[in-house]
């Protein structure tokens, strides 16, 4: 496990049952635009998805300055059960938040996609959105994934095509998804993590059935929630586990419920981790 110095001191401390209601969170003013701040850029894209039979969206932030000529991480940030591609950008303003951080010199530049993880012809998040078509059309996104937009996206953008160069997060279904996928394709994938996982979450002897290998090929895994979220055992039940196996990773939790200001400073907080 190649955790950097800094992340498992981070591990250490927050693992500590005198450390919760000091876990720091992230400054006023964190996700709103500032003056003289260098922005980066978001487009929506279209790509064939053979999984699906459909052309499908996805939105994807390039950061300031970016350079074709150079070779970029990249994290794929997934949505909750009622959203799509668009929910982080009108929710969690990702674009800001990193456009601040870059301004300060706090992260590294990175690719960031926002897909749609309901993975089906008509995949609008609407009318009802637990139908059990529309629930399964998550963990079809899997495929869709992993052989339609990754390579999509390696193939359109400058991007570093291995697995230390791939991150993949998400919040509640999302959060899920990640964990799911990300630790179910180790080869694919090497920062993984949920942010307030929801009831899609395999149970942890699935989700991590070698905790040797995960051991070796991980360079973060990441759980984080609010301390008021109905949802909280699904990461608890996760931390319980790797720590009993002696996995290393974030365990994260925070004050706040099921709700962006929980994800958005989640975002704050592991885009600064990632790609060191």
């Amino acid at each position: 496990m190649k955790f950097v110095g800094t992340v498992m001191l981070m591990v250490l401390w927050i693992l500590s049952t005198e450390a919760f209601g000091q876990i720091a969170v992230a400054p006023i003013g964190f996700d709103k635009e500032k003056d003289g701040v260098v922005r980066g850029k978001i487009d929506t894209v279209v790509y064939d998805s053979k999984i699906v039979g459909s052309k499908r969206k996805a939105l994807i932030y390039t950061p300031p300055g970016y350079d074709a000529a150079e070779r970029y991480p990249v994290l794929y940030l997934l949505h909750g059960i009622g959203g799509d591609e668009l929910e982080w950008f009108k929710n969690g303003v990702p674009h800001i938040i990193l456009d601040n951080l870059y301004a300060q010199g706090k992260i590294e530049p990175m690719i960031v996609v926002l897909p749609n993880g309901r993975a089906m012809k008509d995949d609008r998040a609407t009318g009802n959105i637990m139908e059990k078509d529309k629930v399964a059309a998550f963990a079809t996104f899997e495929q869709d994934l992993l052989r339609d937009l990754i390579p999509f996206v390696e193939e359109h953008y400058a991007v570093n095509a291995d697995r230390t160069s791939r991150a993949l997060f998400g919040l509640s279904m999302g959060g899920g998804q990640a964990l799911n996928f990300g630790l179910g394709n180790l080869d694919v994938f090497s920062w993984v993590g949920g942010f307030s996982s929801a009831p899609n979450t395999k149970q942890p002897e699935e989700l991590v059935p070698d905790p040797k290998k995960a051991r070796e090929q991980l360079q973060l895994l990441w759980l984080s929630c609010g301390d008021e979220d109905r949802l909280i055992n699904f990461t608890t039940r996760t931390h319980e586990y790797l720590e009993k196996n002696d996995v290393p990773h974030i365990y994260y939790i925070e004050p706040g419920g099921h709700d962006f200001n929980v994800w958005k400073n989640d975002l704050y907080q592991v885009s600064q981790l990632l790609f060191k």
